[in-house]
């Protein structure tokens, strides 16, 4: 499999800033310290082991957990400084992928991905959110499904509706957790490229938090690596497994991907 291949990226704007982020909960130091940029245009992975802390900073900067300590920019806003009513404001310019897709058992396809539109944009008409559904669910190569229910999808088509989902809104930033989680390697691959067309398609600026070494070099235009509560390790593929260091090679060894 070859890395990624590269594509404009504005790194004159951080879309995403972190700086000196702590979390704790009770004994346990999940973040300690942490420094993070997100540029226009970027797909940036989080690599790490499980319980290091990924999923906490993306929570931190949807403001889903507040810092111990540490300063969070989104979109050029500092967090901290907004209202709940401006953080929901925010929150609909990001795109969240859970690792369960979040969908809604008893709602059909097309009523999953209404759903935000008609809660969020009640100035559209019905030919509006029609159009809207059918374009995103084309999108990701699902338009055919539009009638079915969750539960006559598969595992990764429930993956590319949530993606669908989220993609409605358009949001200018999307946090992926975990995507590949649970999926066969030829879904796997599927999800990867949809991550990479979605990039390219809606022009997003995205964040994956993930610990497989598959994804993480096709979708990756940067990666950076969680050790120990800090960024240690940042740059390409490549960049990042070039090292002895016994808390990085075992993870590359683990995943086996050459």
């Amino acid at each position: 499999m070859e890395n990624k291949e590269s594509h404009y990226i504005n790194k004159d704007n951080a879309v995403i800033r972190v700086r000196d982020v702590y979390k704790s909960f009770g004994d346990l130091h999940v973040l300690k310290g942490v420094d993070l940029d997100l540029y226009q245009g970027e797909n940036l992975v989080v690599l790490g082991r499980s319980g290091t802390g990924k999923s906490v900073l993306i929570k931190i900067i949807s403001r889903l957990l507040e810092v111990d300590k540490g300063d969070v920019q989104v979109l050029q806003n500092d967090i901290s400084q907004l209202t709940a009513k401006q953080m929901q404001e925010l929150r609909l310019r990001i795109g969240f992928s859970f690792q369960n897709s979040a969908l809604y058992d008893s709602m059909t396809i097309r009523e999953n991905l209404e759903f935000p539109l008609v809660r969020n944009k009640r100035h559209l008409t019905r030919k509006e959110i029609n159009y809207e559904v059918e374009s995103v669910l084309d999108a990701v190569g699902l338009l055919h499904t539009i009638e079915q229910m969750p539960s006559e999808l598969s595992g990764g088509q429930r993956k590319r509706v949530g993606i669908a989902r989220t993609l409605i809104l358009k949001p200018e930033i999307m946090l992926y957790d975990e995507p590949t989680a649970g999926l066969d390697p030829i879904t796997c691959l599927d999800i990867n490229t949809l991550i990479n067309q979605v990039q390219e398609l809606y022009k997003t600026s995205s964040i994956i938090i993930t610990h497989d070494l598959a994804c993480a070099k096709m979708v990756g235009d940067r990666i950076v690596m969680l050790l120990d509560g800090k960024f240690e390790r940042e740059g390409s593929f490549q960049e990042i497994f070039d090292t002895n260091d016994a808390r990085v090679k075992p993870f590359y060894d683990y995943n086996f991907i050459d």
